[in-house]
Order: structure tokens, then C-alpha cells, then sequence
């Protein structure tokens, strides 16, 4: 596909799936399948929504070489072309980042969501060059995925290794396969320098500002609330029909104080994106089991607090 048909399926609002262990750690790709139909008949479809397999909510670099394929296409078939799936490929070389990718559009996958190869210590150049080697090599979407935030600090000056800066995403501009932008602010840098690619690449809005995304030209959201699933559809809707202040009114109660609360005040006894992400679908009633260690699961007291939470009406 090119890019303008692939750009009509990287849209809306993009749910990071948790990948469900069992008791021993093992990927459990049943639950996987079953999760995923349950997500399709709550509405996500294409023009909505996206699935996403593996990636840093779906713990993706804990998962090894021989888990992510059959994980992947366990989703694919549950979604059985009825919303669009992608994968993640997390911070490898550009040789194994392409042979990755060839696996995934072999399983079905429509898109790749690709981190920057931070530990390759890259520039801008070597950036422009890793993505468009990937580009070249594919036939499905690449969503590049800014990371500003994987940083260190040097002779007194902080350096950035997954921070792509404006500029080299306009750099990109030729490359066929580049069909979108997961957003966050380059170091220094205004959220509002994505309207200098906007109207290239779909962005995508990496849970800073959704609805001022859409407002300069972006085209979806990342995040899901398993609480209140068919909620963000209908801030998709809103903000495609221009009702932004509806849709502003909504998107802010999808996550209330007192669970923003706990989850700063969890996650700092142990880390991981996803660990209070799916106590959340356990409490909901999908038991996908804990992060893989190091990460620790939520104790039953903390649990319990969660329970009342979102019960009481707190998304996330």
C-alpha cells in the first residue's frame, strides 16, 4: 500500500494491548485472542481505532524473538480485518528492525510502531538514515516514535538519545512508508512544532494533548481506558465532527485525580508502564497477570484501593 492508503488505517484512538501472562510468566496467547475480540465488539474498527501489539504497555522488550510473532498473530486473527493492527519494533539495529518488520507484514500486521535505536547512540543523521532503510524495505506503515524523554546527562549538559527534532521528520518527507508520527515535544521544543509535518505524516498524540493534536492537524491519540472502553471512540467522533469542547470535557474525566494519584504514588515502589495498567483490566475482570520481573505485582491492599477507584467511577 502506499501512503495515503495507509495513513486511512493509522488513525483514532490507538489502544496499546497488554500482553496476558500465566502463572509462570508464560505469554498467554489465547487470553491474547480472546482480549483483542473483546476490544473489536466494543466498536474499535477501521477509521476508529488501531491495535497495538508489544509495545511498551504490552511490555514488548521483555518479549523474546520466538513470543512477539504468535502474539501478534493471535490478535490478528481475532481481529479478523475488522480494525487495523499494529506492532511494535523496541530500539533495535537497523538490520534486525527490518527483518522484525518483514515478520510482522508477513503476520498480518498493517503498520510498525518503531522506536529509535537509542542504544546505537544515534544523531539526526543516523536517525533519518535507520528510518528510511526501513521504509525502503516494506510494504506496510511505519509510525515513528519519538523518545525525548531516554536521556542522559554529560559534562554538565543533558543529551538526548531517542529525540528526533522537527527538522528530520521534514527530512523524511520522501520516504514512502513513513505514514505517521507518535508525538511527544522534542527537548526545548513547543508541542506545537508538529504543524511543521502535519500535514505530511498522521500524528499521533502520545498522551500530552489530544485534542490540541487534532486541532493542528493530527490524527489520533495513543490510550485506551478498559474501564470505559467505547469512550474514547466517542471522543474520536467529537473531534473529527470539530466538537472540541465536548470532546475536551470528555477526555478529561476519562482519568480522575485520586487514580492519578495512586498510580504516581504505586509506581514508585516499582516500575513499568504497564504494571498498574493491568491491575486496571484485572479489576475490570481480565485477569493478564503481572509485569515480568524486575517489576513487582500491586499488593492486595493495593488492589483493593484500586478496586474502590475505579468502581467508583475513575478511569484511568
Amino acid at each position: 500500500m502506499n501512503r495515503q492508503e495507509l495513513q486511512k488505517l493509522v488513525v483514532g484512538a490507538i489502544c496499546p494491548l497488554p500482553t496476558p501472562f500465566d502463572e509462570d510468566f508464560h505469554v498467554d496467547n489465547g487470553l491474547m485472542y480472546e482480549l483483542s475480540s473483546y476490544l473489536i465488539d466494543q466498536g474499535l474498527a477501521t477509521g476508529n481505532a488501531m491495535l497495538k501489539v508489544a509495545s511498551a504497555v504490552g511490555e514488548g522488550s521483555n518479549l523474546g524473538d520466538e513470543e512477539w510473532p504468535d502474539l501478534l498473530s493471535a490478535v490478528v486473527k481475532a481481529a479478523d480485518g475488522k480494525c487495523p493492527v499494529m506492532s511494535s519494533i523496541n530500539h533495535k539495529d537497523t538490520f534486525r528492525s527490518i527483518e522484525d518488520a518483514k515478520k510482522a507484514a508477513d503476520l498480518g500486521a498493517v503498520a510498525i510502531q518503531v522506536s529509535p535505536p537509542i542504544f546505537s547512540d544515534p544523531n539526526q543523521d543516523d536517525m533519518v538514515r535507520y528510518y528510511g532503510a526501513i521504509s525502503d524495505a516494506i510494504d506496510i506503515g511505519v509510525m515513528v516514535y519519538n523518545n525525548p524523554w531516554f536521556a542522559f546527562s554529560w559534562a554538565g549538559k543533558t543529551v538526548s538519545l531517542g529525540n528526533i527534532e522537527p527538522g528530520t521528520f521534514v527530512r523524511m518527507a520522501d520516504f514512502e512508508h513513513i505514514v505517521a508520527v507518535k508525538w511527544s515535544s522534542p527537548v526545548g521544543q513547543s508541542y506545537e512544532e508538529m504543524s511543521k509535518f502535519s500535514g505530511t505524516f498522521n500524528v499521533i498524540d502520545n498522551n500530552t494533548d489530544a485534542i490540541l493534536c487534532h486541532k493542528l492537524g493530527g490524527r489520533g491519540y495513543i490510550g485506551f481506558d478498559p474501564v470505559f472502553p467505547k469512550r474514547d471512540l466517542e471522543i474520536w467522533d467529537l473531534m473529527e465532527s470539530g466538537r472540541y469542547d465536548e470532546a475536551q470535557d470528555l477526555h478529561g474525566s476519562r482519568s480522575s485525580p485520586e487514580y492519578k494519584e495512586f498510580a504516581a504514588r504505586v509506581t514508585k515502589k516499582s516500575g513499568g508502564i504497564s504494571r498498574v495498567y493491568k491491575a486496571v483490566w484485572e479489576v475490570m475482570g481480565w485477569n493478564v497477570g503481572p509485569m515480568r520481573p524486575p517489576s513487582t505485582p500491586l499488593t492486595s491492599e493495593e488492589m483493593d484501593e484500586l478496586r474502590r477507584i475505579v468502581k467508583g467511577g475513575g478511569g484511568i
